[in-house]
C-alpha cells in the first residue's frame, strides 16, 4: 500500500516521511514561525507542521488549570494567547514551498479545516481529535491522506475512526502509535503498538514521538514500520564507543513496549482533561433548541464529561430539558425526553 502526499510517495519500498513538529513554538511571531520551518528544512525533513487551534473552540472558560504544564493561567487563556493567526498561512505555505519542504497544520475544529485546505496536501488530526468524529469527518471529507495520532486511545477507540473513513470513501489514512505525555518516558513508547495498528488496522503506520531522546524511538519506529531487522551495532565498535551501544540497546528495549495498544498510566491525566465532549457555549433556556450556535464539542478541562462528540450532530435539533448554564457540559438530563440522543 502507498499514498501520496504532494509529490512524494509514502508506503512499501519508499523513504520514511519524516514530519517536523513547530507546533506553537512560534508564540506568536511570524519571524519565529519561518526560522522553524529553515530548521525542520535544513535538517532534511519531509514536512513541518503547526497547529491551527481557537480557544473558544478548543476548551470552555471553565477549564480550569493544566496541571503538566506548571502554568498558574487558566488553560482557555494559555491557548488564546498561542493561537496561529490565519493571516500567515498563505507566508508560511509559500516558504515552506521556496524551501522545498511540506506546509502542514493541525486543524481543531472545523473552520480551521476549510482555512487549511488550499495550503496542506495532507491533515493532520491530533490525539485528542481523533474520536472527535464530526471534526474526523470534515477532515476526512476533503480527501487529502490523513495523518491520525491515537494517543490515549485503546485500539477499540480506534475504530470508529477507520468507519467513518470508509463510509467517506478515504483510504489515506495513516495510524500514528502516540503516548500522550509531554516528556513521554522511554518506557511509556510502546513502540510495538505500530505493529499492532499495522495489523489492526491495515493502514499505513508510523509514530508520532514525545519522548525527549531525539534518535531512539525514531529509529525503533523505522525498525518496526518496515519489517526490517535493525542495523547490525554489534560489530566494528571502538572501545569507547561500547558504553554508547549499550545504552542505545537498552533504551531501544525500553521504547519498545508490550505492543498492546491501550491508554497508558502516563496518560491518565491528559485523557480525562483534553478529550472532548458537548458543552454550552451560552446560557440556554428551558425548551430553547440545540444548534450551532449553543453548542460545541470541547475539551472536558477539569469539568466532568458531557455528551460524547458522536452525539453531537443528533443533538442539533433537539430541545433543552431545562435552562443550561455557559459553559456546562450537556448531560442527557438536559436533553428533552432525558435520554442520549439516539
Amino acid at each position: 500500500m502507498r499514498i501520496r502526499v504532494g509529490e512524494r510517495w509514502i508506503g512499501a519500498g519508499e523513504p520514511c516521511y519524516v514530519i517536523a513538529e513547530a507546533g506553537s513554538n512560534h508564540n506568536g511571531n511570524l519571524e519565529q514561525a519561518l526560522a522553524l520551518i529553515d530548521v525542520a528544512a535544513e535538517a532534511g525533513a519531509d514536512a513541518v507542521k503547526f497547529q491551527g487551534f481557537r480557544a473558544r473552540t478548543l476548551y470552555p472558560r471553565t477549564a480550569g488549570m493544566s496541571d503538566y504544564l506548571k502554568d498558574p493561567r487558566p488553560i482557555y487563556d494559555i491557548i488564546e494567547a498561542m493561537e496561529l493567526s490565519p493571516a500567515w498561512l498563505p507566508t508560511l505555505a509559500d516558504h515552506c514551498r521556496e524551501r522545498h519542504v511540506h506546509f502542514l497544520c493541525t486543524p481543531f475544529d472545523e473552520e480551521w479545516v476549510e482555512l487549511l485546505d488550499q495550503y496542506v496536501p495532507a491533515f493532520k488530526l491530533a490525539s485528542y481529535e481523533m474520536s472527535h468524529l464530526p471534526l474526523a469527518r470534515a477532515v476526512l471529507g476533503r480527501g487529502k491522506p490523513v495523518f491520525a495520532s491515537t494517543g490515549a486511545h485503546s485500539i477499540d477507540e480506534v475504530r470508529p475512526l477507520l468507519d467513518v473513513a470508509r463510509e467517506i470513501g478515504n483510504a489515506s489514512l495513516v495510524v500514528l502509535q502516540c503516548t500522550a505525555a509531554y516528556p513521554t518516558p522511554p518506557h511509556a513508547v510502546n513502540a510495538r503498538a505500530i505493529a499492532t495498528l499495522r495489523e489492526t488496522t491495515g493502514c499505513l503506520v508510523g509514530l508520532s514521538d514525545h519522548s525527549r531522546d531525539p534518535v531512539i524511538a525514531p529509529v525503533v519506529a523505522v525498525t518496526l514500520g518496515n519489517r526490517m531487522p535493525g542495523p547490525d551495532q554489534r560489530f566494528a565498535v571502538e572501545p569507547h564507543e561500547l558504553k554508547q551501544l549499550v545504552q542505545a540497546v537498552h533504551q531501544a528495549e525500553a521504547v519498545l513496549g508490550t505492543g498492546d495498544k491501550k491508554v497508558l498510566p502516563v496518560e491518565d491525566e491528559l485523557r480525562q482533561f483534553a478529550l472532548r465532549s458537548v458543552f454550552a457555549v451560552r446560557a440556554i433556556g428551558a425548551g430553547e433548541t440545540f444548534s450551532a450556535d449553543n453548542v460545541r464539542v470541547l475539551r472536558n478541562g477539569v469539568n466532568a464529561p458531557g455528551l460524547p462528540p458522536a452525539a453531537y450532530p443528533r443533538l442539533l435539533g433537539r430541545r433543552a430539558a431545562r435552562a443550561i448554564a455557559a459553559d456546562a457540559p450537556i448531560m442527557s438530563a438536559m436533553v428533552e425526553d432525558g435520554a442520549e440522543p439516539a
